[in-house]
């Protein structure tokens, strides 16, 4: 049975990114066209690969065993025809990316403007997302994360500030109101604004200071997801909702507006910088490949 490439591409792209909408986003086309090719695919078949509701699209059992066979198999193929990008004057095609706000926010707009300078022929696609992903289950070629959440078998190389800080902060007017803490335990009895991860999980505030380490579990009035909704948590604690704790990079404009001040700067804890890190395998994308050694060429970027 010879079912159609591209039909293939566009049911591994649907059901990887849930439905039509997100995979005509993610591939460029249209969702029509991925539908059309779906169902032709299906007809061929004589079996259905996805359940469609109007807000879900979910493999069925025999898709599922399709999608878990087709994944890797037409990344080989895309990384197999790739290695003609090789032979071009410069590298052309697409590069995904799966980064952290915090990447997106902080690291990346040094790095950006200068790449797609230096590399016209390349497009961009930055995703966004905060919990850790496989990037080729998502349809990225490499990702941003930090050295405790990459896994054993990716390769990583260093990319943005090597050393970055959480920083603690509130208004002055907060301040005023209720005093400057002395000790991690004294945000017990303030008001804080936490983050919350997708799984639930509540984000912990650590401290360090002497070899001390201090990790608290403080309250408050206003609970975010880290991310989407952290420029929210900056604007309440500039407003003396209460007290923050974020990347000291996010919130050093504030501190040097005066909007904010430092709180508990001498146990602020240190971590090192995030990672590119990319599946370790013999084939690069040529997009990659590009972007890998246009960090490494420019150490201010590492």
């Amino acid at each position: 049975m010879n079912a159609d490439l591209g039909d293939l591409k566009a049911f591994v792209t649907v059901a990887t990114a849930g439905g039509f909408r997100e995979g005509a986003r993610v591939s460029g086309g249209s969702p029509s066209g991925l539908s059309e090719a779906v169902r032709r695919l299906e007809t061929q078949l004589g079996v259905r690969l996805l359940n469609r509701t109007t807000r879900s699209v979910v493999p069925t059992e025999a898709g599922q065993g399709l999608l878990d066979r087709m994944s890797p198999a037409l990344k080989e193929v895309e990384t197999a025809l790739d290695v003609v990008n090789g032979f071009r004057d410069r590298p052309a095609g697409l590069l995904r990316l799966n980064v952290p706000v915090s990447a997106a926010r902080l690291v990346l707009p040094a790095i950006v403007p200068k790449f797609l300078a230096a590399f016209p022929d390349i497009r961009l696609d930055v995703i966004t997302e905060e919990s850790f992903v496989d990037v080729l289950a998502a349809g990225c070629d490499a990702g941003i994360r930090y050295d405790e959440r990459l896994e054993q078998d990716m390769i990583a190389i260093p990319i943005g500030p090597r050393i970055q800080r959480f920083a603690t902060a509130a208004s002055p007017a907060y301040l005023a109101r209720h005093g400057m803490p002395q000790h991690p335990r004294d945000l017990l009895s303030h008001a804080c604004l936490r983050g919350r991860f997708a799984s639930g999980a509540m984000v912990a505030w650590e401290y360090e200071r002497d070899g001390e380490v201090v990790t608290v579990e403080p309250t408050g009035p206003l609970i975010v997801r880290p991310g989407g909704a952290t420029d929210l948590a900056v604007d309440a604690a500039i407003a003396g909702t209460g007290i923050i704790q974020l990347f000291e990079d996010w919130l050093r404009p504030f501190l040097d507006r005066g909007l904010l001040e430092p709180v508990l700067e001498p146990w602020w804890q240190s971590f090192s910088g995030p990672f590119l890190y990319y599946p370790g395998r013999r084939l690069v994308p040529a997009p990659l490949r590009a972007f890998i050694d246009f960090i490494k060429a420019q150490p201010d970027l590492r």
